[in-house]
């Protein structure tokens, strides 16, 4: 039950995902391409079915295929046992032996195409698939660039080509995690390909989406641990300012009677 990651439920995080995004931020460009990043785990979905179901019609072409093949093999065999009685030098028995050596080889090789052929259409469909999700990391890469936690910690230092930046401190840590949530997201999103496809070029394209996602998570990661850091040091520092204070007051004594005579 718990061996294989479950499209539907990855679909129906997203889907909430989608949704906390669009009521923290409505209108903007983030709950846009988590709009599309659904669109993405629903098609995603259905390439997952596909590929663990056989394709038939491929399998029983391959099947008549092989058999063509193995059929003139086999005639080959046959017709090349009846040597003529003049042939009887070794050098014509020789180039008679390469010449089915080649033959061999030229028949595994249509085998082989007959074989691969329904792992090869299912390498182009996860292929195709595993591109978009690409380039959704890049574009939520492109959405986080210009959250800088500086710009909320130090808000006057911004110049006239500086982006825009109105959110809080709360709000940047918020988008940040949103943004880190769909880069995790788009990860497993891209595993289902390979869960029911043994195939190494699809895997190598899958990890290298896991590997950009968790690098650029790492980066997010990084910028959140700043806020949090901030807010820490600023709490810490009104908490002493009040103790100090709290300190300061008792040590005013009042004056004693008859100390003005």
């Amino acid at each position: 039950m718990y061996s294989e990651l479950k499209p539907e439920r990855i679909l129906s995080t997203v889907a909430a995902l989608e949704r906390r995004i669009a009521e923290r931020f409505p209108g903007s460009g983030l709950s846009q391409v988590a709009g599309e990043l659904k669109r993405i785990a629903s098609e995603t979905e259905e390439t997952s079915a596909r590929l663990r179901q056989p394709i038939w019609p491929l399998r029983v072409g391959a099947a008549v295929g092989i058999a063509g093949i193995l059929a003139v093999a086999v005639g080959v065999v046959v017709l090349g046992t009846r040597v003529p009685k003049g042939v009887e030098a070794i050098g014509e028995l020789l180039e008679a032996s390469e010449a089915a050596v080649n033959e061999i080889i030229f028949l595994g090789l249509a085998i082989f195409f007959f074989v691969s052929l329904e792992g090869r259409v299912k390498r182009r469909r996860a292929l195709r698939a595993l591109h978009r999700l690409r380039s959704i990391v890049h574009i939520v890469d492109m959405h986080q660039l210009t959250k800088d936690p500086e710009g909320v910690l130090s808000p006057g230092r911004t110049t006239a080509a500086s982006p825009a930046r109105a959110f809080t401190r709360f709000e940047l840590a918020r988008y940040l995690d949103y943004c880190s949530e769909m880069l995790s997201l788009a990860s497993k999103l891209a595993a289902l390909h390979v869960q029911y496809v043994n195939d190494p070029v699809v895997l190598g394209a899958v990890n290298d989406i896991e590997t950009l996602a968790g690098g650029l998570s790492n980066k997010i990661w990084q910028k959140i641990m700043i806020l949090d850091t901030a807010v820490a040091d600023a709490e810490r520092g009104a908490r002493d300012e009040r103790e100090a204070g709290g300190r300061r007051e008792p040590s005013k004594q009042r004056p004693t009677r008859g100390a003005g005579k």
